[in-house]
């Protein structure tokens, strides 16, 4: 039986897990910073439903504005969880993102239109510029989604 001493792990390795445990805490604290935000836009977003008195479709679409923001925030948060620590780029779930917030964009424009009763001609050329540039975001958007599954057919949409 030989008696040798045990191997000193080399710097290399050292500065190699060292720089890997940064980066992990790095990531962790991107998540912990994105849920913070996620939970103060939802609690702001109820009570503001909650306490403020007035019409009530603009309530609604101010509060369906705040759930959209929690729901993308959540969505960035999943995908950098999930996917930064793998070698390839996800497309994917940043196109589903991309769509969650162009549809907010649109949900805001048309509840500008919709709501308000006196619009100059300059902010409602303006609205409607948004309104069709945030319809635009989408349909491009929705195509890279219906390129990508049609040039990967055997992922699953579920699993990115």
């Amino acid at each position: 039986m030989s008696t040798e001493p045990p191997k000193e792990p080399s710097p290399v390795l050292a500065i190699d897990a060292l720089f890997r445990g940064l980066i992990l805490l790095v990531e962790y604290a991107i998540v912990a910073s994105l849920l913070v935000v996620a939970a103060d836009v939802l609690v702001r977003t109820l009570i503001d439903f909650i306490r403020t008195s007035g019409a009530l479709p603009q309530l609604v679409v101010t509060a369906i504005d705040g759930l959209l923001v929690v729901i993308i925030l959540l969505d960035i948060a999943h995908t950098v969880f999930g996917n930064l620590r793998v070698f390839e780029f996800p497309v994917r779930p940043f196109l589903i993102i991309g769509v969650l917030a162009g549809v907010r964009d649109i949900l805001s424009a048309s509840a500008r239109l919709s709501l308000s009763s006196s619009l100059t001609s300059t902010a409602f050329s303006d609205t409607l510029i948004s309104l069709a540039m945030g319809v635009g975001v989408v349909v491009f958007l929705l195509l890279g989604l219906v390129i990508l599954n049609k040039s990967n057919p055997g992922d699953d949409p579920a699993q990115s």
